[in-house]
């Protein structure tokens, strides 16, 4: 059985993946779990300059799932290169570095310092976090999008993937731009805009207010993003929203994904992307799937 994955020039020993946010910079999952077994590596978005992010309470539980608002918290470029990226290199698993630019130059920054990075074998343009002021415009407007891709491609010699938001009209359109800028392949989707209240208090539960809302509840949605992506646009969807088990992973591969991310699921349940490595061959022989590249796309409405 083949488990391994291509993303456009980005072959991977199968579709597992971490994503961005829900996974640190690995150091805590590393004492749980056999990191090296992952397809790849999505460490937290990086930005330029350092972040302090939101004010607290930055996180807060909801039905089915979590309400975030932690506004890309980060200590910047430099220092993800210098300290985070050398810890990550020995952990054996690909990595894909999520990046955030709130104007258009920042590309040019992040692309010329991350482009001759070992063990980066990818890049996630995060154009899509709720969280955030600036950068988010450029993953709601279809022309701006194609702009922000097309400044990064100009600059990034690895291939790299633009994650997007489901807080959009027609998230096709967003997908067709990021094609039509130059990526290689698409990530969807980030959180949905959501809102928590301690009515007693007559206040938010966030300190931001609104925020990123994640886990099972909202893969109905990511689902029918992936479909509509994968249906639009001729490049490798990356599927993210309410991941948890190996059903889940082949619901998004049916769907049109190529990959996954698993997300929230490794808050309440870190040996999550282990147990799903753990299943996949025995769905696989049972279901006589030689491949899993055979299954990808294959939704039949």
């Amino acid at each position: 059985m083949n488990l391994s994955v291509t993303l456009g020039s980005v072959k991977l020993a199968n579709p597992i993946l971490v994503a961005s946010g829900t996974f640190g910079y690995a150091k805590e999952a590393a004492r749980l779990i056999d990191v090296s077994r992952l397809g790849a590596i999505v460490p937290k978005t990086i930005t330029v300059e350092p972040r302090p992010g939101n004010p607290a309470p930055r996180t807060a539980e909801a039905t089915a799932g979590l309400l975030n608002a932690i506004g890309l918290d980060n200590d910047g470029l430099d220092n993800f290169v210098t300290s985070k990226l050398p810890y990550l290199r020995l952990l054996g698993a690909p990595i894909i570095v999520s990046i955030a630019a709130k104007k258009l130059s920042d590309c040019q920054i992040l692309a010329e310092r991350l482009n001759d990075q070992d063990g980066v074998v990818a890049i996630e343009l995060n154009v899509s976090c709720p969280n955030v002021s600036g950068g988010v415009d450029f993953g709601v407007d279809p022309r701006l999008c194609e702009k922000m891709t097309a400044e990064l491609r100009k600059y990034l010699t690895k291939p790299f993937s633009v994650k997007l938001s489901p807080n959009v009209t027609k998230i096709a359109d967003i997908a067709k731009a990021a094609e039509a800028g130059g990526a290689d392949m698409i990530s969807a989707i980030n959180t949905c805009y959501g809102l928590a209240v301690d009515w007693r208090r007559r206040r938010a539960r966030l300190g931001n207010g609104c925020g990123g809302f994640s886990g099972p509840a909202i893969k109905p949605i990511a689902l029918r993003c992936v479909w509509q992506i994968a249906q639009a646009v001729k490049l490798p969807v990356i599927g993210i929203g309410g991941i948890a088990s190996v059903d889940d992973v082949m619901d998004f591969l049916v769907a049109g994904a190529s990959a996954v991310q698993i997300g929230t699921a490794n808050f309440y349940r870190p040996t999550v992307t282990m147990e799903i490595l753990d299943e996949l061959p025995r769905v696989m022989e049972a279901e006589r799937i030689e491949s899993l590249s055979d299954v990808v796309g294959t939704l039949q409405l």
